[in-house]
C-alpha cells in the first residue's frame, strides 16, 4: 500500500486570530513538506496585504494572499482574502465570493470541507481562537475521511468560544496550547497516511455542490439536495429559500443547508433569524411611532370636529401601547442574549 504524509494543513480562527498564527508559524522548518491554507474571519474591508506582511516577519516559510486558480505549492502559506471564501481541489486552489456560510464570507467550513473531500486523510485540521463555531462542521469532515484534528487548548486561547465548542461536539486528535502547536504540526506532517480511505459520498457530494455554487454560480439541483439531507420548514433567512437538514444519524450538530448555498450550524441559523426578527421589531417600533405622531399631528390641526380629533389622539394612545410592548420585548431579547453571553464564557 502506497503511504503518504500529511501535506494539506487548514486552519481556521476568528478573533484573536492572527497573534495565535503568527505565534503558531515561528517554528514551522522552511522545507515543511506541506501547505497550509488559513481561514480568518475579517472585515470586508480589512487589509489583507498588511495581515499577509505581518504573517510573514514570523515565519520562514513562503506567506502570500490565496489567488484563484493557482497551483498548489508546498512550504507555503496561503491566506484567504477578504469577503472571498478559499477551497481547494486536487491541484488548485480557488478563491471566490459565493454565498456565506454561518454567516461568514470567508468562513472556515468550505475550506476545511473541500480539503476533506480532496485530500481526505491527507488532511491535517486547525482550530484556533475566535468566537460561535463556524469550523465544527469542517473539522467533522475531516476527522470523518480519516485525518488529524488539531484544536488550541481553550485556556490558551484568547476567545475559547470557538475551540470550546469544537471539544464540545467531537473527539479531537490533539488539543494543545499554541506554544507547542508548531512542533506538533510538523511531526504529524510526517506521519504517514493511507491513500486507500475513502471519502464518505456526502462529503464529496457536498464539496462538489459548494465548489459549482461558488465558482460557477450554479444554484444546487434539487435531486442533490434531497440526497444530501431532508426539507425542513424554516427558510434561509439569507435568501427566503427552503432549507435541508444535512444533519445525519453520527453527526454532533444539527445544520442546514438553501439550494442558493448558505450554510448553517443550529447555532448559527438561530443567531440569523434573531438578527432577522429583531431588524423585524426595530422597523415595526418606527413604522408605530411614525404613524402615532402623524396621528398626534391630525388632532392638534383640526378645530372643527372635536370628536374626530380626539378619536385620532385615541388611536395615537394605541399606537403607544403597541411601541411600548415591542421596547419591551427587545429589552427582554438583549438581556436574554447577555445572560447567555455569561453562561457560554463560564462554561
Amino acid at each position: 500500500m502506497h503511504i503518504r504524509g500529511h501535506n494539506i494543513i487548514v486552519i481556521g480562527t476568528s478573533a484573536g486570530g492572527m497573534e495565535a498564527l503568527c505565534r503558531l508559524v515561528e517554528p514551522l522548518p522552511a522545507d515543511l513538506p506541506a501547505a497550509i491554507f488559513v481561514v480568518q474571519h475579517l472585515a470586508a474591508d480589512s487589509n489583507i496585504d498588511f495581515l499577509v506582511k505581518r504573517l510573514a516577519s514570523h515565519t520562514v516559510l513562503s506567506c502570500v494572499k490565496a489567488q484563484h486558480n493557482t497551483h498548489i505549492e508546498y512550504s507555503a502559506i496561503y491566506m484567504a482574502p477578504p469577503d472571498h471564501h478559499l477551497l481547494i481541489d486536487k491541484k488548485h486552489i480557488l478563491v471566490a465570493r459565493g454565498p456565506r456560510e454561518n454567516q461568514f464570507r470567508p468562513s472556515i467550513d468550505p475550506l476545511f470541507r473541500s480539503a476533506a473531500a480532496f485530500h481526505g486523510a491527507q488532511t491535517i485540521g486547525v482550530t484556533l481562537t475566535g468566537f460561535m463555531n463556524d469550523g465544527l462542521v469542517g473539522m467533522n469532515a475531516i476527522q470523518r475521511c480519516g485525518g488529524f484534528t488539531v484544536v488550541q487548548d481553550p485556556a490558551d486561547a484568547e476567545y475559547p468560544d470557538l475551540p470550546r465548542n469544537i471539544l464540545r461536539h467531537m473527539q479531537v486528535t490533539h488539543t494543545v496550547p499554541i506554544a507547542q502547536m508548531g512542533e506538533l504540526l510538523t511531526q504529524l506532517v510526517h506521519q504517514p497516511s493511507p491513500d486507500s480511505v475513502t471519502v464518505p459520498p456526502d462529503i464529496l457530494l457536498e464539496a462538489q455542490i459548494a465548489q459549482r455554487i461558488m465558482i460557477n454560480s450554479e444554484n444546487a439541483n434539487i435531486e442533490d439536495m434531497d440526497k444530501l439531507g431532508k426539507r425542513v420548514p424554516y427558510t434561509c433567512p439569507e435568501c427566503g429559500g427552503t432549507l435541508w437538514e444535512l444533519t445525519k444519524e453520527k453527526d454532533n450538530v444539527q445544520r442546514f443547508r438553501c439550494h442558493t448555498g448558505h450554510a448553517y450550524t443550529d447555532q448559527s441559523l438561530l443567531a440569523n433569524m434573531n438578527t432577522n426578527l429583531e431588524e423585524t421589531l426595530y422597523v415595526a417600533m418606527r413604522t408605530l411611532e411614525e404613524r402615532r405622531s402623524m396621528l398626534t399631528g391630525m388632532a392638534e390641526k383640526e378645530l372643527g370636529n372635536t370628536k374626530w380629533a380626539n378619536m385620532q389622539r385615541q388611536r395615537a394612545d394605541e399606537m403607544k401601547v403597541h411601541i411600548e410592548r415591542i421596547r419591551r420585548i427587545l429589552e427582554a431579547a438583549t438581556i436574554s442574549d447577555q445572560e447567555h453571553q455569561h453562561r457560554r464564557e463560564a462554561g
